[in-house]
C-alpha cells in the first residue's frame, strides 16, 4: 500500500515536470562543484564568527550535523526551523560543506521549513514540512515532507534510500519540481576522542570574526590592498616597503635612546648602535620573510628587552665604573643575549615550540603583552615631563592624527593614520628647533655643551637638566659621526658571558615567544590564507633565536624579534606583501651604512624621545587587549585570569622594587624601578643566583605570564571558552595548495628542510 502511494507521487511528480511549468525553469542547472573564493567571509554565521573556532565533528558542536544538512548532489540547504533565516528572507546565503570546510556555490535554490503550515501527512511525529525557495528566499510553491533517519541511514516513512543516501522526496501540492529529484543529506561521521584532540578545528577565523573554509578562504583580509604573494609593481613596493617601515620607526629607533645615556654612551655611541639596530633590522627581517613564517613581518629591537637590559644597567656592579662603561656593559648585554639565542633556537628547532603551542592561548599572551607596555610607566612621563612644552604638544599631535583624522584620505591613503608617528616628530622637533633658536633655554653665563658635573655655578646647575632634554642642538652626535660607517661584530669586544645574567635572558626569550606567538596568528589571519601550522611557527621561532644570536654579536644592546606593533601597522597600512617588506629592509640596510642618518637620529631631544615612547608603549597595551577577541570575553573565567595576572604582575614586582636603599641615592628616580636586582629580598648562598631571582621577579612581564600560563592551563574552561588559537595541520596544506605557497621554503630550501 505505502509502494504503490509512492509509486503514484512519483507519477504525479513527472507529470508536473512534463507540463513544463514556467516556474519550474527559473531552477538553475547544477553545475559541477567549484570552491568559491570570492565571497565575503563577513556573511557567515555561526559560533565561529565570534570565537574561531568550528569543530567538524557531529557529537561536539553539533553545528554541521543538527543544524543544518547538505545536499552534495543539488546544493540545496535545508534549515531546521528556519532559525538562521534572515529578515524578510531575502539575504543570499553562504553553504560551507561541513566535511570540506569549502563553501559552495550558490545553486538558487534552498529548502526551508514551511512555518505557516501546520497541516502534514501525519505519519509519525518525525516528520517536518518544508518549501522550496529561490536564492532570494521566495517561495515556489513546493511543499516536500522531512523523514527522520536512523543511525543505519534508513528512512521511516515515505521515500526511499539507495546505498549513497540519496533520498526521494515525495511532492505536496501544486509542485514546480522541474529538474529536481531529491535531496541528498550529508551524514557526518563520529569521531572518537582521541581524534578530537588531534584536530580540534576545521575552519579559522580572521581578527574581524569572520569564519573561512579550507578551500573558500579569501587570500587575505577582505581590506587588505595589496596580499602576501602580491606585486603591485616596482614602484609600489618601495613605497610600501618604505611606508611600513616608516609607521614602525617609533619601535626601531627610539630604544638606544634610553638605554645609551644610561650605559654612560657618548652621542657618537648613540648614534652607532641606532645604525647597528637599522642594519640587524634589515638583515633580520629578510631572513624572517624567505626562512621564518615568510609573514610581512618587521624584526628589530622589541621592547621585550628593553627592561632586562635596564635592569642589567642599573646593577650595583656598574654604578661606579667611570672608564669603559658603555662598553663593559654591552659587552655583558651581548652576552647574555647570544645565550638566550641559542636556548630560544634549540626551542624552535627541537619541536618544543609545537608542544608549547598547546598551552599558549589568548588568555596568556594578552596580559604578557600589556605587561610589557605597562612596565615603562614609571620611566615614560616623568622623562617626558621634563619639558612639557615639547613633549605634551607631540603626544597631542600623535593622538590627533591616530584618531581623530584617521579616517581622511590623501590620494587614497590614509596619511595621518599611516605616518602619525613619523610626521607628529618632524613637526615637534621643527617647534623644538624654533624654541632653541628664539632662546627659550638660553640661560645667563650657562652654557649647554658643560656637562653637568662640571657645573659651578648653582643657577646654572639647576637649569642643566633642562637644557639637556629640551635644546636640540647640545648633541653633537652629527659632528662626531663618519659619513659611511659599516657596523661589523664585535665592533665592542669580546662579549663577557655570566650565570645570572644569562639566566635572566633564558627567561626573557620565553617571553618573546610567546609575544610571538601572538603576532604570528593575529597578522597571518590578516593577510594569509590561514594560519601556520605548528611546525612553521616553530621555524620561526627557531629564526628568531638566529637572528638574537647576530644581535649579540653585533651588540645592539637588544635581541631580534617580531615586533608587536606589526599586527597594528598591517591593519593601518593594508599592506601584507612580503615582498615589500624585503624592499623597505634592503633600503634599512643601505641607510644602515651611512653614518649621518644614524647621527640625525640620536640628536632627537630625550624629552620628545620619552614622550612618543609613551605612544608607543600604549600602543603595545592596545596591542594585547585587542587578542582577546580570540576568546570569550564575558566569560568570569577568562577576565579573573587576566586580572589576577595583570594585578600580581605589577604589585609583586613593586614588593620587590621597594628593597631600593642604596639605590635610591644613587639611580635616577626612573630607573629606580630597575634596580631591584641587587638589592631584592631573596638571599640564598648563590650571589648570582640572588641576582638572576630579584631581577626576574621584578619584571612585570615575567610575572604576568607565569600565574596566566598557570591559571589558563589549570582552570577548568571549554575550547570555546578559552579561544584555543587555531593552527594549520598537514591536511590543510593538502586540501590547499596556496596554503604550502603562503609558508613552504622558497626554492631547494624547501626539498633540504622540512616546511610544513
Amino acid at each position: 500500500m505505502e509502494t504503490e502511494s509512492i509509486s503514484d507521487s512519483l507519477e504525479k511528480a513527472e507529470t508536473e515536470r512534463l507540463r513544463g511549468n514556467k516556474l519550474g525553469s527559473m531552477l538553475p542547472k547544477i553545475e559541477p562543484f567549484v570552491p568559491k573564493r570570492d565571497h565575503s567571509p563577513r556573511e557567515l554565521r555561526s559560533w565561529a564568527k565570534r570565537t574561531g573556532f568550528v569543530s567538524h565533528l557531529s557529537g561536539e558542536t553539533g553545528t554541521a550535523s543538527s543544524t543544518e544538512n547538505f545536499d552534495t548532489s543539488t546544493g540545496f540547504h535545508v534549515e531546521r526551523g528556519g532559525r538562521d533565516r534572515r529578515a524578510g528572507g531575502s539575504s543570499p546565503k553562504i553553504e560551507i560543506d561541513p566535511v570540506l570546510g569549502r563553501t559552495r556555490p550558490n545553486k538558487g535554490v534552498e529548502i526551508e521549513m514551511d512555518s505557516g503550515s501546520e497541516s502534514g501527512s501525519g505519519l509519525d511525529s518525525g516528520q517536518g514540512r518544508w518549501t522550496v525557495a529561490d536564492e532570494n528566499g521566495n517561495g515556489l510553491g513546493k511543499n516536500t515532507e522531512e523523514k527522520k533517519t536512523d543511525l543505519n541511514g534508513n528512512v521511516n516513512g515515505i521515500g526511499n534510500r539507495n546505498r549513497n543516501g540519496n533520498v526521494n522526496l515525495v511532492e505536496n501540492g501544486n509542485g514546480i519540481g522541474n529538474g529536481v529529484h531529491g535531496v541528498t543529506p550529508v551524514v557526518v561521521e563520529q569521531k572518537n576522542e582521541q581524534r578530537k584532540d588531534e584536530r580540534d578545528v576545521e575552519v579559522g577565523m580572521n581578527p574581524g570574526g569572520e569564519e573561512q573554509g579550507h578551500g573558500g578562504w579569501s587570500r587575505h583580509h577582505p581590506e587588505i590592498k595589496v596580499g602576501l604573494r602580491d606585486n603591485p609593481g616596482f614602484g609600489a613596493l618601495i613605497y610600501y616597503g618604505l611606508q611600513h617601515f616608516l609607521s614602525l620607526a617609533g619601535s626601531l629607533v627610539f630604544i638606544p635612546l634610553v638605554m645609551v645615556p644610561a650605559m654612560g654612551g657618548t652621542d657618537k655611541d648613540t648614534a652607532t648602535v641606532i645604525s647597528t639596530m637599522l642594519l640587524l633590522s634589515g638583515i633580520t627581517t629578510i631572513l624572517h620573510s624567505y626562512f621564518g613564517t615568510r609573514l610581512p613581518l618587521v624584526q628589530g629591537s622589541s621592547f621585550v628587552y628593553l627592561t632586562p637590559a635596564l635592569v642589567i644597567i642599573n646593577a650595583r656592579d656598574y654604578r661606579n665604573l667611570t672608564e669603559h662603561k658603555f662598553r663593559h656593559i654591552m659587552r655583558e648585554l651581548q652576552g647574555a643575549i647570544i645565550v638566550g639565542s641559542v636556548f630560544q633556537t634549540i626551542l624552535g628547532f627541537s619541536g618544543l615550540m609545537s608542544l608549547l603551542l598547546r598551552l599558549i592561548n589568548p588568555v596568556v599572551v594578552a596580559p604578557t603583552v600589556v605587561a610589557v607596555g605597562l612596565a615603562f610607566f614609571s620611566y615614560g612621563f616623568p622623562q617626558a615631563g621634563s619639558c612639557v612644552e615639547v613633549s605634551v604638544p607631540l603626544i597631542l599631535l600623535v593622538l590627533l592624527f591616530t584618531l581623530y583624522l584617521r579616517g581622511i584620505s590623501i590620494f587614497g591613503h590614509r596619511f595621518f593614520q599611516i605616518y602619525a608617528v613619523p610626521l607628529s616628530v618632524m613637526i615637534t622637533w621643527t617647534y623644538a628647533f624654533f624654541l632653541t633658536a628664539g632662546g627659550a633655554y638660553d640661560y645667563k653665563g650657562c652654557s649647554p655643551n658643560i656637562p653637568s658635573s662640571n657645573i659651578l655655578v648653582d643657577d646654572c646647575r639647576k637649569h642643566a637638566y633642562t637644557m639637556k632634554h629640551c635644546r636640540t642642538d647640545v648633541s653633537n652626535a652629527w659632528r662626531a659621526a663618519a659619513w659611511v660607517r659599516i657596523p661589523y661584530p664585535l665592533q665592542w669586544g669580546i662579549p663577557i658571558f655570566h650565570f645570572r645574567t644569562s639566566l635572566i635572558m633564558i627567561i626573557v626569550s620565553l617571553v618573546v615567544s610567546v609575544d610571538s606567538v601572538g603576532t604570528y596568528h593575529s597578522a597571518s589571519l590578516l593577510v594569509s590564507s590561514k594560519p601556520p601550522t605548528p611546525q612553521v611557527v616553530s621555524r620561526g621561532i627557531a629564526l628568531e633565536g638566529f637572528c638574537s644570536m647576530l644581535a649579540g654579536l653585533w651588540g645592539s644592546g637588544t635581541g631580534s624579534t617580531t615586533l608587536t606593533e606589526n599586527t597594528h601597522t598591517i591593519n593601518i597600512t593594508k599592506m601584507g606583501s612580503r615582498k615589500a617588506v624585503v624592499f623597505g629592509a634592503l633600503f634599512l640596510i643601505l641607510f644602515s651604512f651611512v653614518g649621518k642618518v644614524g647621527a640625525i637620529l640620536a640628536s632627537v631631544p630625550l624629552s620628545l624621545a620619552a614622550a612618543i615612547l609613551c605612544f608607543m608603549w600604549a600602543l603595545v597595551v592596545a596591542v594585547g587587549l585587542s587578542t582577546l577577541q580570540y576568546n570569550e570575553t564575558a566569560s568570569f573565567r577568562n577576565i579573573t585570569i587576566v586580572g589576577v595576572s595583570l594585578f600580581l604582575g605589577l604589585s609583586i614586582p613593586a614588593y620587590f622594587q621597594q628593597y631600593k636603599s642604596e639605590s635610591s641615592l644613587i639611580v635616577p628616580s626612573y630607573f629606580v624601578p630597575y634596580a631591584a636586582a641587587s638589592e631584592g629580598p631573596v638571599h640564598t648562598a648563590s650571589e648570582q643566583l640572588d641576582f638572576a631571582i630579584n631581577a626576574l621577579m621584578s619584571m612585570s612581564m615575567v610575572v604576568t605570564l607565569l600565574v596566566a600560563f598557570v591559571l589558563d592551563n589549570t582552570v577548568p574552561g571549554s575550547r570555546q571558552e578559552r579561544g584555543v588559537y587555531i593552527w594549520s595541520c598537514s591536511e590543510d596544506v593538502a586540501m590547499d595548495p596556496s596554503l604550502q605557497a603562503d609558508y613552504s621554503l622558497p626554492g631547494k630550501c624547501a626539498s633540504l628542510c622540512c616546511s610544513r
